[in-house]
């Protein structure tokens, strides 16, 4: 039986969209990068963390993966990620002072969109 490991994002510049969701994540945190990993990114001519074309962000039961692809994002996502709060108008505001942009209020849920224009609602 297969197990979620993983969810990757396909995005323009991980290092920052990587801060953004370890921020708006309870638990989550970017991945430290310890010296060897320096090392193998310099190999591959990547000067640093913030270059990085895959970064990890962690935390909890599911790791996601950020990695650099050339296109932008063009049409709604095909996944997204829902996401619950306690306060949901406290929480939206939070998001929002993170680089969020609020879509769509419904009665008890709203949709948001990340930095990168990533889809995602909040309950």
């Amino acid at each position: 039986m297969a197990r979620l490991r993983d969810v990757v994002v396909d995005c323009r510049h991980p290092a920052s969209l990587a801060r953004f969701w370890a921020a708006a994540l309870d638990g989550y945190a970017v991945a430290p990068y310890d010296e060897g990993e320096l090392a193998r990114l310099r190999e591959l001519g990547v000067e640093g963390p913030e270059d990085d074309p895959t970064v990890l962000v962690e935390g909890g039961p599911v790791r996601l993966w950020f990695q650099r692809v050339p296109e932008r994002k063009i049409v709604k996502n095909r996944l997204h990620l829902d996401l619950r709060a306690d306060d949901l108008d406290s929480e939206i505001d939070r998001l929002v002072d993170l680089g969020a942009e609020l879509l769509e209020t419904h009665d008890d849920w709203v949709v948001l969109i990340d930095p990168e224009g990533n889809e995602f609602c909040l309950a």
